[in-house]
Parts: structure tokens; sequence; C-alpha cells
């Protein structure tokens, strides 16, 4: 173990893959992570295994949590937070940490909290490599916006949920930075789709987390299930009119993905999907999308329109391909397939380190010698890509960390 350490911004894919490739090297590691959860959004990620594996890299990210959570070299700092950092002879940061919503000591992970919450602001972690072993988010908890609900702390059999815990601000130093923020998936509420107006609308890590939690595709507004789905995609990707011209990669891949898992577990759920073009990114794409093409209906189409059917449907209107005809189709769910754009807050904080966000808002390369970039924070990455990043970033850290001390020793 030598006596140098990195400081990781991120705890998704590339931050945990970053953390382990440092920690084998004998490097010590310290993981700052917003959520309460570390994982990132793969963490939420359902396994969609069907008679094989799919290599969707849902369980990637949970085996390299659990690796994380058990090595003694590594600390994870989770509902954290980076307010400044700057460079001396080491890199040194202030971290603001919590505020923690649910006192470890007292929970005993019985989830009553998670049933009693009308908003599903609390989230579930990972077995064994959590504790506690659910957590609040705010941006998603009514109570951070005033509305007075107090539904969570109200079933907590072991009074462990507090609203007027205070954030704790900490010093730390590192010797190297590994910027890995990772995305924000697109929010959807400015399309014409009718997300947040209609409950069976929703965005394609809503149904990922749907389908982890229930193991179907339940439709929120009944819990029953749907005899027909569709899948929009390009949803935020692709679009002129917001600037994101890129392609967010992992889109078609997932929903194929997904849609598959539904049909091999209800054979009687029609699935259509509405696409511009389907991206055959990810390994073995396109040797399991014949499979795809005869399960589902494609429709090379982006719906202009959705509102309530006249049963308890939600109507699509788009135009034909080819004849240009307006059509309309009733469906009982939908799922947006929302894109990958820059992580949101993540660029004053690095600037202090010399990475830049130029236009489209995804982290280049740094300027100044000690930091790097890893995984989806530099641009659309899946979770295999991500990882194969996170490796090479962490192998410069280390590289540079080398020759860094060799040059102390030279000296």
């Amino acid at each position: 173990m030598t006596d140098k350490r990195v400081l990781i911004i991120g705890g998704g894919a590339a931050g945990l893959t970053a953390a382990l490739e440092l920690a084998r090297a004998g490097i010590g590691v310290e993981i700052v992570e917003k959520s309460p959860f570390a994982g990132g959004h793969g963490i939420q990620f359902a396994c969609k295994a069907t008679d094989k594996c799919v290599k969707c890299g849902a369980c990637v990210v949970e085996e390299k949590l659990r690796s994380v959570c058990e090595n003694p070299d590594i600390r994870m700092r989770s509902a954290a937070e980076v307010v400044s950092i700057e460079k001396g002879d080491r890199f040194s940061a202030t971290l603001r940490l919590g505020p923690v919503f649910i006192d470890p000591t007292a929970c005993n992970d019985c989830g009553a909290c998670h049933t009693a919450c009308p908003e599903g602001a609390i989230i579930q972690g990972i077995s064994g490599a959590h504790h506690p072993f659910y957590g609040v988010l705010q941006g998603r908890c009514s109570r951070s916006q005033e509305s007075g609900c107090t539904a969570c702390r109200d079933a907590c059999p072991q009074e462990a949920i507090s609203f007027a815990p205070e954030p704790v601000v900490e010093e730390t130093a590192a010797d190297a930075v590994i910027a890995a923020v990772g995305f924000t998936p697109y929010s959807p509420t400015d399309k014409s789709y009718g997300y947040g107006m209609f409950d069976d609308v929703i965005t394609n890590l809503e149904l990922e987390r749907i389908l982890k939690r229930r193991g179907a595709p339940l439709r929120p507004s009944d819990n029953a299930l749907p005899k027909k789905i569709a899948f929009i995609q390009c949803v935020g990707s692709r679009d002129a009119k917001r600037g994101h011209l890129w392609c967010s990669k992992i889109c078609c891949g997932s929903a194929l993905r997904l849609a598959g898992l539904i049909r091999h577990r209800h054979p009687d759920i029609e699935v259509t999907l509405f696409y511009i073009d389907i991206q055959s990114f990810g390994k073995d794409f396109d040797a399991v999308y014949p499979t795809y093409q005869k399960a589902f209906r494609f429709i090379r189409a982006i719906p202009g329109d959705i509102f309530a059917g006249e049963t308890e449907g939600l109507t699509v209107v788009y135009a034909e391909d080819g004849t240009h005809q307006s059509r309309e189709e009733e469906f009982d769910l939908i799922s947006l397939s929302v894109g990958i754009t820059p992580c949101a807050g993540a660029a004053k904080t690095l600037s202090a380190l010399g990475i830049d966000a130029p236009a489209d808002g995804f982290l280049q390369g740094p300027s100044q010698p000690g930091v790097f970039v890893a995984g989806a924070a530099a641009g659309p990455m899946s979770i295999a890509e991500s990882v194969a990043h996170a490796q090479r970033a962490a192998a410069a850290a280390a590289d540079y960390l080398q020759h860094r001390r060799e040059g102390s020793v030279a000296g």
C-alpha cells in the first residue's frame, strides 16, 4: 500500500471501476457520491436475462459495488458532494456531507418508509452493500418543497427518520483526482408526450425500476399488467431544437432488451417500437437484433402527440412511414427512451481542475497534471464502455502517481 490517495468524484459504474483498479495497485481511494447510494444509474437497472444472459451490464455494477464496500482501501462517502477543490502541492477539497435523513444506528431496514412514501422518494440500496437499505431522494421528496408530508417518518417504527438534520462540512486531500460524474437523464417534461400529465407515460429508467422492484411492467395508474406497450425512442437525443445533436447510443439496445424481458415473462403483451433508426451499439447486438425484429412491431416514426384514449389507455398520434398519413393507436403503457445529457452542476466545480465543458457539455480532458475524466461524463457510453474507459483513467492516474513519486525521490 502506497501513501498516495486518489479522490474519485462520482460513484457510478466508472467511479467504482476506477476505485477497484487503483486499490488493486495499492493506492488509497476516496469516492464522493452525491446520491444516498453508490452505483449510479446502472444500479437501478433490472437484469434483462431471459433464457440466457443478454449482456445488459446490470449485474456488473452490483458486483463492483459489493467489491468496493468490502475493500478496506476504499472509503465511500455517499450523500456527499465536492463544494470546492484546488491544487497546491496536493489537491485540497471541501466536502459537504448529508443531510442524512435516516439514522443508520436506529434503522432496522424494515421498509415501512418505502411503502408509505407517496412520492416514491424513498429508494432502495443493495442488500449486503448498503445500510441503511433505504435512502431519501431530496429532489423527489415533496417534503423538500415544504409540503408538510411526514408519511415516511410517521410510518417508521424505529423513529429513525428526521427532517431536521444539518449537513457537515469536511476537508480532504488527494494526490490525484478522477472525475467520474456520469450523466443526467434527459427530462421529458417539455416534450408533447404527456409525461407528468399521464401516469402511464414513464421513462425507460422508471420502467427499469418497476421491473427490478416488482418483476413485471405494471402500470403506475392501477398496477395492472398492460396489454400493449409502446417504446418511443430518441426522446431528448438527436434533437436540434434542444441543441442535443448527439446519439445517446444506449437507448435502442436498452429498449429492445427491456422489451425482450417483458415478452419473455409475459408473451401476450404486444410491443411496438417507434424509432428514427436503430443504432447497433453494444456487444452481440447484431446477433440478437433479428430475434427482436420478429418479436416486436417496428414503426419508423416519431409520434406527434399523446392524449387520453377512449377507454383506459393512451392514444398515440403518428405519421405513417411512406404514406405520411396520420394514424392513431391506443396503448396501455408508454415508455420514453430518454437520452444521456451532461451531468448537471458538475462544470462549475470541475472547472477549477482545468476540465473544460464545451458547447455540448460533456467533459474534455483536463489541462493540468493529476486530473482525469472517466466514463459517461466524457460522452454517451454503455456500462461496458464506461468500465473500459474508467480502467484506462485509473491506469493513467496510477502511472502519474508512480512518476510523481519517482520524481520526488530523485529530487
